[in-house]
């Protein structure tokens, strides 16, 4: 079910009000209805992979009361194994069978030796790496000490299967959603109506925004080899505005929705793109999986506390793994290897926390000349790496590449309405002025008089009518 479907909109309201009628008066109601609601939500698109959820909720469920139960640090360990093995071999299963199916043939092949392997016709389930993630955060957790195991089946079904984040993140950790589950939750005027305000704005950056940056990006990348330098250049800018405002779009919406239930989820995206430097960026993007593969891969093996040798070996593998997590293909291992060389001189000189901040009550309004050098290079970075992850293959993503430094201004240029480029003018303004809030249409100390706030709601919703694309699905739901 699309966030950004009739379904949804007929959906939202009658979970909404069956919540806080008739599920209200008791937590266990509350939950029930919950992982009911959301296994109907998942079950949308393919019941049969309802399962899966299933399997690792009663998996990780059953691992954590063991991990309770005994301080053997034998047992404890093939507690963890156990939890491990199952829910990263679901994932390994469906997500990479093929990719190293195809990746041995193809090494073999460049050998002179010809292997029979057939690829399999297996179907990627949506989300599956965000709630496989979001489960072992519980298990390692539990292992490790830093959490409590529930014996409340039911609210560890709801935190895992929790509908608004459960195919495209934000990836929760047990310790801040879980114990939310724990208790009852009762309705907030205030927050339920910024939870609106967030979701608007998520609409807004998903189908006006994103949908048609797709329009011009798939051009360029589908035809790269009719088109002149400058018009590749606008498709990758406009593909790095796509996956952006596809993928913060759906946090929004996530969060927003989960604050009419009366849940936090925690921030996803902070204003990335203008970060002043690339680990800057890597603190503001998809924060949820660059903090949980940071606590839960990176500081395991050493993170920078140890040699030089060992901290650049730690941070390849990071961003690597990162890339891997994103897609069974070798552009998305040259991506991850990219940014870990983007960040590398960084962190060597010690200089990657320059900028840790990710919010800020009063940013200044114009940046000095300083900042929009180190922003529009860290732009300029982000999108050469985003024609890793864009494109089919590596022959593709360097193709393209080859193009554009071509400096071919003879070929035809891509058509993109003079509207579009309005609007997204209007929205990096919007979002630079508002980098201090949560979201941009979050109310300030002081808010605007009451007209005013809604003349800017209607003017929002009006933009999303009159220049919202085709429906698309939302890039993530791949990963």
């Amino acid at each position: 079910m699309l966030f950004n479907s009739v379904d949804f909109a007929v959906f939202l309201p009658i979970v909404f009000l069956l919540y806080w009628t008739v599920a209200s008066r008791h937590v266990w109601l509350q939950n029930l209805f919950v992982a009911v609601v959301s296994y109907v939500f998942y079950g949308w698109w393919d019941v049969r992979f309802l399962s899966l959820i299933a399997i690792s909720t009663l998996v990780d469920y059953g691992v954590g009361l063991g991990l309770g139960a005994t301080n053997a640090p034998g047992r404890r360990k093939v507690l963890l194994w156990t939890s491990l093995v199952t829910n990263l071999g679901i994932l390994g299963f469906f997500k990479y069978c093929n990719f190293f199916a195809d990746s041995l043939v193809s090494s073999f092949s460049f050998l002179g030796v010809e292997l029979s392997i057939h690829s399999l016709n297996i179907v990627l389930p949506v989300g599956i790496s965000f709630y496989t993630l979001q489960t072992l955060s519980y298990t390692i957790d539990v292992y490790r000490g830093k959490l409590e195991p529930t014996r409340d089946l039911l609210a560890f079904a709801a935190f895992v299967s929790f509908f608004p984040q459960l195919v495209a993140g934000p990836i929760e950790r047990a310790g801040h959603l879980l114990p939310q589950f724990l208790t009852s939750r009762q309705f907030d005027c205030a927050k339920a109506f910024d939870g609106l305000r967030q979701i608007l704005w998520g609409l807004f950056k998903k189908v006006v925004i994103a949908d048609n940056c797709a329009i011009c990006a798939g051009e360029a990348f589908s035809g790269y080899e009719e088109y002149n330098s400058l018009s590749l250049l606008l498709g990758a800018f406009c593909f790095s505005l796509q996956i952006y405002c596809d993928f913060s779009g759906y946090s929004d919406i996530a969060i927003g929705t989960a604050r009419l239930f009366g849940m936090s989820l925690k921030r996803n995206f902070a204003f990335p793109y203008f970060s002043r430097d690339i680990a800057e960026f890597w603190r503001r993007w998809h924060i949820s999986l660059s903090t949980w593969f940071r606590d839960y891969v990176y500081f395991p093996m050493g993170g920078s506390k140890c040699s030089t040798a060992r901290m650049i070996r730690n941070t390849f593998i990071v961003f690597i793994v990162s890339g891997l997590w994103h897609g069974a293909n070798w552009t998305f291992v040259v991506w991850g290897f990219l940014n870990a060389l983007y960040f590398l001189p960084l962190q060597i000189l010690g200089i990657n926390r320059r900028f840790v901040e990710t919010e800020g009550s009063s940013p200044a309004l114009l940046p000095t000349f300083r900042e929009v050098f180190q922003i529009g290079t860290t732009f300029g970075l982000t999108v050469l790496a985003w024609v890793f992850f864009r494109a089919e293959s590596l022959t593709h993503a360097f193709a393209f590449l080859g193009r554009i430094f071509a400096f071919d201004m003879v070929s035809k240029s891509i058509y993109v309405p003079s509207g579009l480029f309005a609007i997204i003018a209007g929205f990096l303004i919007t979002e630079w002025v508002q980098r201090g809030r949560q979201h941009p249409l979050e109310l300030p100390a002081k808010p605007l008089p009451l007209p005013a706030r809604w003349a800017t709601y209607y003017a929002v919703l009006l933009l999303i009518l009159i220049f919202g694309g085709e429906q698309q699905d939302f890039i993530y739901f791949q990963f």
